[in-house]
């Protein structure tokens, strides 16, 4: 049976966790009652000459005082001496025992008082978790109410344009129908993605007959003109309505549009009229239901949590008085619990009243009435864990190790990496093998971070904003981590054998080529088949990454771009894999075109720059849209980190002492750069007033040693660029190949090592300031709210 404080941990809200009562410091004051009773006992047991003789009589008196406090059932600790019946004889039982213990045992009386003030500690501390748990209900309930009100006041607004949009779109002409709603974008677009929409109302009667419809709609839901002293009129002196319509700048095209309105408006002063093609539109009304619709997904979900937060904590309780109970040998729990049921966190009902309303209106108007649909938005199921993927991983773990031993076998009977001919066969396999290799390894490591990520309960579903249901989980990473080695060492024996048996190299050796086409056809596969959710969200943040800073940045967005950061070798492979056939060298084995052309070596550099750049964008645009420095010292750090790639790339084409000279520096100072913001801001370490030594107040990992231990080895690999300034002498191909190959995989081992601590520093944030529901922003907001 799984002890409660093992279940406790494992359903609590990791963000919410100071917010629950903390179990196991009362279950310490619990175990000091419980050692203050059984020191007493074996002290009675084991007592000196001068007290056995008495040992006897005060059993007997113990004996009588148990007794008489069960036919009272009075659990105060001092009823032995106070009257306990009006009969003679038991005015006679309590004047003998209270004589006994008087005269014999003021060790007793010690005891009492020890023990009394142990549970008085017990009770106090008891206070203080209800009011605590308390006081965090009532402030989640009243910002959900109030986020709940907010929503129902959006859905009246959408509910109210619907129709009045679709009576016009219906009764305009289309000469007409181009101007009624026009929008522009104020100033603080700095501060907010959204649009700014201006209605200004034309004359014609159907227009102005649609315009008070729209009027209507808004007023009615509380979206006001702005004061009548300031606002401007048209020329039948109608009032201009102003409102907003908080569309976020996360696409290309809004982007492009919020950028250029507000330069138009630095420029002129002056508010840009957009064209009549601009106007509120179905498009519009659709993204803001959109945005809705994702505010009571959320909404909902925050009311589960609330609700489980409620249950946990009473039955926290519940196990801890009964525990309290059994070691006190009191029935002190029925009062106590009466209090806690009579509680806020529990007596409230208006969390389930709004669970309740948050349904109904979301089934009718989310999902056309059909609970079904609904509820696997608002109560998304988790896959459960099969064990057919633990005996796949198994199976390709084994498979992968036979066949690579088989490979290495053959290679080496066969004289593979023989002078002779090991040129042209490292210049066909090895781009592909380390491409597949790296990552192969990379998805190892996110495996990794899987497992302990749920290990020490963070919660990177939440960070990432992946949905439960298709999220990855590590046995599924280590499933396709598995697979992925296993055909690509399938394919090196097939070629390798085919070699072996002297057939036409330029058959054979398309293998590689044909083994890469069939990933990527995997990975665009609209089939439902092998992980289609991840797949397809892996394309779509990899859109995000190299069209910064077009998209709005999201946490997924630069995570992943920090690891292409760490994955640049992989890139030149990919660089290199691509030339080699689609310039037909593995027909012709003529490898010129891929090593020496001009062209071939100008892309080095933009492959190299390519990640820091899209980092360095994002650091921009979230620059952008939060006005917070940071950003820009972070775009900084990758700036620094261009700057040593290419000088290092120009070093290893033209080695000379300048050139050294220049990748030292530059080197030197994006090392440093990038280290301190390791350590400081991405790990939150390093802080000399922390209570924990130059770490930081709050660690998840109980043992210190790692912490210390993670930043020497995060500050060994990070320098390891200091192997392209050396030189090997007589080294040959094979032996340079693995020695990058190693360098590679290093690096990919420590960004691994380095997504641990950033999430465990983002999650600890998130726990600092309760932070379990994420903020949808809402589209309709009057203009003069803004203030």
């Amino acid at each position: 049976m799984v002890k409660f404080s093992k279940e406790l941990e494992a359903q609590l809200i990791p963000e919410w966790k100071d917010a629950f009562v903390n179990y196991w410091i009362l279950k310490k004051h619990v175990k000091n009652v419980k050692l203050s009773r059984k020191s007493h006992l074996v002290q009675d047991k084991t007592c000196g000459i001068g007290r056995s003789i008495f040992n006897p009589i005060r059993i007997f008196a113990n004996k009588i005082s148990q007794t008489v406090h069960n036919a009272r059932g009075d659990p105060d600790l001092f009823q032995v001496k106070r009257k306990i019946s009006q009969g003679e004889e038991g005015v006679e039982e309590e004047g003998y025992e209270k004589e006994l213990l008087q005269l014999f045992s003021e060790e007793d009386e010690e005891f009492i008082m020890a023990m009394h003030v142990q549970i008085q500690l017990f009770f106090e501390r008891l206070d203080e978790e209800l009011e605590k748990v308390n006081k965090f209900y009532e402030a989640r309930e009243t910002e959900f109410l109030e986020r709940g009100e907010i929503l129902n006041r959006q859905l009246q607004i959408l509910l109210d344009l619907k129709p009045v949009l679709s009576d016009r779109r219906r009764k305009l002409s289309p000469r007409s129908s181009s101007g009624f709603l026009s929008r522009s974008y104020s100033s603080s677009t700095r501060n907010s993605d959204f649009s700014e929409t201006q209605s200004e109302f034309s004359d014609t009667p159907t227009e102005t007959s649609q315009t008070d419809d729209v009027i209507a709609a808004l007023e009615k839901n509380g979206i006001n003109f702005i004061n009548s002293a300031t606002r401007s009129k048209t020329k039948k002196g109608k009032p201009k309505m102003a409102m907003r319509i908080n569309i976020p700048a996360t696409t290309p095209t809004r982007t492009i549009a919020a950028v250029t309105s507000m330069l138009w408006e630095d420029l002129v002063n002056n508010p840009k009229k957009e064209s009549p093609g601009d106007c509120i539109n179905r498009k519009k009304i659709q993204c803001a239901e959109k945005m809705i619709r994702g505010a009571f997904v959320e909404l909902y979900r925050g009311l589960g949590l609330l609700k489980r937060y409620s249950s946990l904590n009473m039955m926290a309780f519940i196990k801890i008085l009964k525990k309290f109970d059994k070691v006190s040998n009191q029935q002190k729990s029925a009062s106590y619990l009466k209090k806690v049921k009579e509680s806020h966190f529990i007596s409230s009902d208006k969390v389930v009243r709004l669970m309740d309303e948050v349904e109904s209106l979301f089934t009718q108007h989310f999902a056309n009435n059909d609970r079904k649909k609904a509820m696997k938005f608002l109560r998304p199921q988790q896959n459960k864990d099969s064990h057919m993927v633990t005996f796949f991983v198994g199976l390709f773990t084994g498979s992968f190790v036979t066949l690579f031993t088989v490979y290495a076998i053959l290679a080496h009977i066969s004289g593979m990496f023989s002078p002779r001919s090991e040129k042209n066969y490292m210049e066909t396999v090895y781009p592909v093998f380390s491409m597949f290799a790296l990552l192969s390894l990379h998805l190892f490591m996110y495996g990794c971070n899987l497992f302990l990520w749920k290990s020490t309960r963070i919660n990177h579903n939440f960070i990432f904003e992946f949905q439960p249901n298709t999220a990855l989980k590590y046995r599924d990473a280590f499933l396709i981590c598995t697979s992925l080695m296993t055909a690509v060492v399938t394919a090196l024996v097939i070629h390798l054998i085919l070699l072996s048996n002297n057939l036409p190299p330029t058959r054979v050796d398309a293998i590689p080529g044909v083994l890469l086409l069939l990933s990527l056809a995997l990975l665009i596969c609209p089939l439902n088949i092998f992980y289609r959710p991840t797949r397809y969200n892996f394309l779509k943040v990899m859109r995000n990454i190299i069209c910064s800073p077009f998209y709005k940045v999201l946490m997924v967005d630069f995570f992943m771009a920090d690891q292409l950061t760490s994955q640049i070798p992989l890139l030149r492979h990919m660089e290199s894999t691509a030339c080699y056939f689609i310039a037909g060298s593995f027909k012709t084995h003529r490898y010129a075109t891929c090593k020496s052309g001009k062209m071939y070596r100008e892309l080095a550099y933009v492959i190299s720059f390519a990640p820091y750049y899209w980092r360095a964008m994002q650091c921009a645009r979230r620059w952008f849209d939060e006005c917070d420095v940071n950003h820009l010292a972070n775009l900084g750090k990758y700036v620094s980190a261009m700057v040593a790639a290419g000088a290092r790339i120009t070093y290893a084409r033209n080695p000379s002492d300048f050139w050294m000279i220049i990748v030292l520096v530059t080197s030197l100072v994006a090392t440093v750069y990038q280290l301190y913001w390791d350590f400081v801001k991405d790990w939150g370490l390093l802080n000399p007033k922390s209570r924990n030594p130059w770490l930081r107040d709050n660690l998840i990992l109980r043992n210190k040693c790692i912490y210390y231990i993670s930043i020497a080895f995060n500050l060994v690999l990070r320098v390891a660029w200091v192997e392209t300034v050396m030189h090997f002498n007589n080294v040959g191909i094979f032996e340079s190949r693995m020695l990058d190959f190693l360098l590679a995989s290093l690096e990919v081992i420590r960004r691994g090592h380095w997504n641990y601590y950033r999430l465990e520093n983002e999650h600890l944030n998130n726990a600092g300031k309760f932070r379990a529901v994420k903020t949808v922003p809402l589209p309709f907001r009057d203009i003069d709210s803004d203030g």
